[in-house]
């Protein structure tokens, strides 16, 4: 488990990041229906452009595979140059529709126009102070998620419920980075103002029930509460609530 007060101290640098971010990736913009094929994203968790990507694929509850390419990474990086002819971050590759594209205002409106269709919202347009601003949210998380850590590889790439968002889920997806651990995201944003908060007391009181058939009530349904992050491994059939924990296990199980 990674020391209490090291973490609670983490905690609190994730939150203003969010803050800094404007809180994108919290809040379902539309429920977009999941593609045949998954899309895929190498990414760098502490890379302000590949947050943008993040948020949008929250706003539109798309999952997607995620392909962590750190600083120093030597997992994924030679694939993505091999794909798109540089190691430049983000980079999406959607097989359904034969695209491999980057520069995360061209993802951003691509993602909302194919799978929205509709205009990328004000909230997630492109604007000339986002970029200081996602420097500054990404500092402040100590640029964590940014270099490549020596890890273990999985058989099988793991499994995250998350939502770009969550301060909690920051830290997890933090250290799957720096591992260079493959993992399908998948987002969980909040689908309803009555869900603004954290899982044990939302701003609306009373017994939590979500929307129904929505993909939280899937969640809900399974686990009988809708938190996260979740993870789950099916390399060793671990499933873990609490971003603690799941730090803890991650370096118990994955870190040289």
């Amino acid at each position: 488990m990674p020391n209490p007060l090291v973490h609670t101290v983490n905690v609190f640098g994730s939150l203003a990041t969010s803050s800094l971010s404007g809180w994108r990736g919290c809040m379902v913009v539309k429920p977009a229906a999941q593609p045949e094929q998954p899309l895929i994203l190498y990414d760098m968790e502490a890379c302000p452009f590949c947050r943008k990507v993040r948020e949008a694929l929250s706003a539109l509850h798309l999952d997607v595979d995620i392909r962590p390419c750190p600083k120093g990474g030597r997992v994924f990086r030679a694939e993505a140059e091999a794909l798109g002819g540089k190691q430049q971050f983000p980079l999406l590759v959607d097989r359904n529709t034969d695209t491999v594209m980057y520069e995360s205002a061209a993802i951003v409106a691509y993602l909302f126009r194919e799978y929205g269709q509709r205009s990328v919202p004000r909230l997630y347009q492109d604007k000339p102070w986002q970029s200081v601003l996602g420097s500054l949210a990404s500092a402040a998380s100590a640029l964590r998620g940014l270099r490549a850590d020596a890890g273990r590889q999985p058989e099988q790439p793991l499994q995250l419920w998350s939502f770009e968002g969550s301060p909690f889920s920051r830290l997890v997806r933090e250290k799957l980075c720096e591992l260079e651990i493959p993992y399908r995201l998948h987002n969980l944003g909040k689908e309803h103002w009555t869900e603004i908060g954290p899982a044990f007391q939302r701003l609306k009181p009373g017994r939590y029930a979500p929307i129904a058939g929505g993909k939280r009530d899937v969640f809900f349904q399974q686990h009988n509460r809708v938190q996260v992050p979740y993870l789950e491994d099916p390399n060793t059939g671990k499933g873990l609530f609490e971003s603690a924990r799941i730090l803890g296990y991650l370096e118990t199980e994955y870190a040289r």
